[in-house]
């Protein structure tokens, strides 16, 4: 088939500092089978609807369960984020990622709780919060259940901002402790401030309008399948495939 993902040799060499060392018998061929698993989670496909030429669809899946379980991919996307080289500006906002029935259904757990997986006007959702360089290159990434608020993804990302300038947000991060915890790091918060403010917030317009970068990640994230619609159960082995489409899209 010749609209197939392959892995370039060149990607394969940014990868293999990150891979888990062998234990016992040789791994399969790596590049076969991540060109495999990046293949299913770009199209939504299921895991026995995979080509003949990435090998048994058991293989393929095993070796996504366990890198997953593990946190390589996210490892991965974490290593190769780092060396962004970002000194100016970053991003931070979230999105919702609908929940397919697959995820949220199993007795015992009604609603899915454990899984980050909650209900909102849209329905059973998860929640991905992101921060982004200057050009919208996702830097750090981590969900939630659907409801959760952005104050509170706030405050999980503040210790991983990187040491800019500015950091721009809109209406949902507009908070005094939030602006301070900014202040104190260094940055200048390019945030509007909420409507229901008593006294007019002042911001940079014009580098607001560069906000739309982040927007834009979102949306070459939500192209691929897995990633806009989550069919997995563990938060954990979702969260790998939201990294891996940013690894593949961004950072490879």
């Amino acid at each position: 088939m010749s609209d197939l993902f392959w892995l370039s040799e060149a990607q394969m060499a940014r990868l293999e500092p990150f891979f888990p060392k062998s234990h016992g018998k040789p791994r399969v061929d790596d590049r076969r089978v991540l060109s495999g698993i990046i293949f299913i989670n770009r199209n939504g496909l299921r895991w026995r609807d995979a080509p003949a030429a990435y090998g048994p669809h058991k293989t393929l899946y095993n070796r996504w369960k366990r890198w997953s379980d593990k946190g390589i991919f996210a490892r991965m996307m974490a290593g190769l984020a780092a060396e962004h080289g970002e000194e100016k500006t970053v991003m931070i906002d979230a999105t919702y990622l609908k929940a397919h029935r697959t995820a949220t259904s199993l007795g015992g757990q009604k609603g899915g709780r454990g899984r980050l997986i909650g209900r909102t006007k849209g329905g059973m959702n998860t929640k991905l919060h992101a921060i982004c360089d200057s050009q919208g290159r996702p830097l750090n990434l981590f969900v939630t259940a659907g409801e959760v608020s952005d104050y509170i993804g706030a405050r999980a990302l503040l210790g991983s901002l990187p040491n800019v300038e500015w950091l721009l947000g809109d209406r949902g991060y507009d908070a005094d402790w939030f602006r301070e915890a900014l202040k104190d790091k260094g940055i200048r918060a390019c945030i509007p401030g909420r409507r229901q403010r008593k006294t007019t917030v002042k911001y940079d317009k014009r580098r607001y309008k560069r906000r739309n970068r982040i927007e834009i990640m979102f949306g070459r994230l939500k192209d691929w399948r897995r990633v806009a619609t989550r069919y997995d159960r563990c938060p954990k082995v979702f969260l790998s495939a939201i990294a891996l489409a940013a690894l593949v899209i961004y950072w490879l």
